[in-house]
């Protein structure tokens, strides 16, 4: 390993396509693949679609925000920006936060993936597949930061042509093309007390589920730190994103949701059962006899993307605040490749030891311990647009030309303060989920036990520190600057 860190520096090894085919499949998970079936049947094929619409709204505005920031300055985590737009303390549990939600994340995909695998090995331990996996995106990563993107590059594309098959498929279905079936109009969509089933409540659960499903599109700008060119692979990325957002998500809904009707039983089992997938179904009416089997191969190729991804934003991110004097040192240690080691085999650990709590005993903690990572997504996304904010004010009050902005995000300042008012109205209404007759305090406190975390953190290294929010004038646009 070479301890010359600030020299060697992290590779510049993905390419534009890998970058804009990590974009493309950032938004494509099992929280697409499954969760939305079970989305539908809570609040209605119209309750979905209008709930991920406003979240893909947002996730638009943040992104482009992000965008901005990153093809300015390339750097490998997202709360540098906080660091150097707003305040060295919140960068700072930013920075912890997000690391910590990715490291845990990791130890879900684990345990996901033997589930997964289970369809087709029922016989054979679990543990098996799980140590293949975490030995897989431990080498994809170590390798060299192009093995990670060219993996990444085909876990995405196997994804982006599933959902276009799909879509193909659902549309020749829906005229009565294929399918055997006269053509369905909107029917299902109407069906019981449609399109809105269960009213505003059942509503905002969605936008919770729907919120976490569009999590990790934020991996774009952790990708460019490592960028070949970020000035012209960011921006043609960011531009793709209102695109990929109405096609995979907004067409795919709406599709499922003319399909089946959300009264369909199965639609309920769609969190954790494969075969059950929304996507399943429809393919099934097709005609297309192996689709769970296709289906379950999708689905592991979006756990190991999953893992993959989270893998290399975590080890990226743990390297930036060491970087930025925010961690021990120790994790700015690079091998010959470029690669951050240290934070990659550290990332590793922590993410073995929550998995492994639920083999001995403790399946409790390892919930615990899921449970509060999903809010660290929203925290992070907070987080984002107040970084974007500040970026956009500190650049005007500099003097500095907009014109010479590589890319320039639009609908500013209306687009982070949306996403800001949105994620913060979420965080808040899942306390809605635990009311109603007796309160499940416990459930509560476990999901929201990362906020209290993030707020020690911020406000202990503010004490301990004595940071202050930065003026304007003091914002450093310079450093990191490519």
């Amino acid at each position: 390993m070479s301890n010359k860190t600030e020299e060697v520096g992290l590779s510049r090894g993905l390419k534009s396509r890998h970058i804009t085919m990590i974009s493309l499949g950032g938004t494509i998970g099992t929280g697409l693949l499954l969760a939305s079936g079970n989305s539908i049947a809570e609040a209605g094929p119209g309750g979905a679609l209008l709930a991920y619409a406003l979240i893909g709204v947002m996730v638009y505005f943040l992104m482009t925000g992000l965008g901005e920031m990153s093809a300015y300055m390339p750097v490998s985590s997202m709360s540098t920006y906080a660091t150097k737009f707003i305040d060295p303390s919140l960068g700072f549990a930013l920075g912890w936060n997000y690391w910590y939600n990715w490291a845990v994340t990791i130890a879900a995909e684990v345990a996901a993936v033997a589930l997964v695998m289970k369809y087709w090995f029922p016989d054979t331990p679990s543990y098996i597949w799980s140590a293949a996996f975490l030995i897989i995106i431990f080498l994809l990563n170590y390798l060299s930061v192009n093995t990670f993107g060219e993996s990444e590059y085909w876990f995405a594309f196997i994804k982006v042509a599933t959902i276009i098959i799909f879509l193909i498929t659902s549309f020749l279905m829906i005229f009565g093309i294929i399918g055997g079936n006269a053509p369905v109009g909107f029917t299902n969509f109407f069906e019981g007390d449609g399109p809105f089933h269960g009213g505003f409540f059942a509503m905002l659960g969605i936008f919770l589920a729907a919120g976490f499903s569009f999590q990790g599109t934020e991996l774009l700008g952790a990708t460019a730190g490592e960028a070949k060119d970020p000035q012209k692979a960011i921006p043609k990325a960011v531009k793709s994103i209102f695109w990929r957002i109405l096609l995979f998500y907004i067409f795919a809904l709406f599709a499922i949701g003319l399909l089946l009707p959300y009264t369909d039983p199965r639609l309920k089992n769609a969190d954790d059962n494969v075969a059950v997938s929304p996507f399943t179904l429809v393919f099934e009416n097709a005609g297309i006899s192996f689709a769970a089997t296709l289906m379950n191969a999708v689905v592991l190729t979006a756990i190991l993307s999953a893992g993959n991804s989270g893998l290399y934003a975590s080890s990226r991110t743990l390297w930036q605040l060491a970087k930025d004097g925010l961690a021990p040192k120790i994790f700015l240690k690079l091998n010959r490749k470029g690669v951050p080691v240290a934070a990659l085999v550290i990332t590793v650990v922590v993410a073995c030891l929550a998995f492994l709590t639920s083999f001995f005993g403790a399946g409790d903690v390892y919930i615990w311990l899921l449970s509060s990572s999903g809010m660290c997504g929203f925290i992070a996304w907070i987080g984002m647009a107040a970084s974007h904010y500040r970026f956009r004010r500190a650049y005007i009050a500099q003097g500095k030309d907009l014109n010479d902005l590589p890319y320039r995000s639009g609908w500013y300042p209306f687009g982070p303060i949306f996403a800001f008012i949105l994620c913060t109205i979420i965080l808040v209404g899942q306390v809605n989920e635990f009311i109603g007759g007796d309160i499940d305090w416990v459930g509560m406190f476990v999901s929201y036990i990362s906020v209290p975390i993030f707020l020690v953190l911020w406000i202990g290294y503010k004490v301990k520190h004595k940071t202050k929010v930065l003026n304007l004038q003091e914002v450093d646009l310079e450093t990191d600057r490519h």
